[in-house]
């Protein structure tokens, strides 16, 4: 199924509003929604501070939601849009729940999922980066400087 790049950006401004939630709570701006047939099925953002829990990733709350929202643990139908690309944790997770497609703005180069070997996301997962890249690495480039 394709989606139009409007449709992208759309869903990706919303993940920024997740991000700018994480951002209120001094937490690193990371939002994620994963959409199913049109509707948001779970949302999240960076609760690692808030919850004093290395796996409380925007990604892995969105996950949460998602699966308490549709019934069962696999989101072969969802789409996951997140800000920044996922760490391998994120990915894993996303491998392990079979998501159909990954939709991310800003790389990550230090600590993404594309810079170990190996494919960790499910093999039919289809990923598409740099939707809204300049706004979502901005948001991360701005938390990083003001606390320096």
């Amino acid at each position: 199924m394709e989606i139009s790049r409007e449709k992208e950006e759309k869903y990706m401004r919303l993940a920024l509003e997740e991000a700018k939630l994480a951002l209120e709570r001094d937490e690193v701006p990371i939002g994620a929604i994963i959409v199913a047939g049109g509707r948001i099925v779970g949302r999240g953002h960076n609760l690692v501070e808030t919850l004093t829990d290395v796996t409380a990733h925007a990604e892995i709350q969105a996950i949460t939601a998602a699966s308490s929202t549709i019934g069962g643990k696999y989101l072969n139908d969802c789409t996951l849009y997140v800000t920044v690309e996922p760490c391998p944790m994120c990915a894993g997770a996303l491998g392990w729940s079979q998501i159909g497609r990954i939709v991310y703005g800003a790389s990550d180069p230090k600590r993404g999922f594309s810079t170990i070997s190996g494919n960790i996301l499910h093999p039919r997962t289809v990923v598409t980066s740099g939707v809204l890249a300049e706004e979502c690495e901005r948001l991360m480039v701005d938390f990083f400087a003001k606390l320096r």
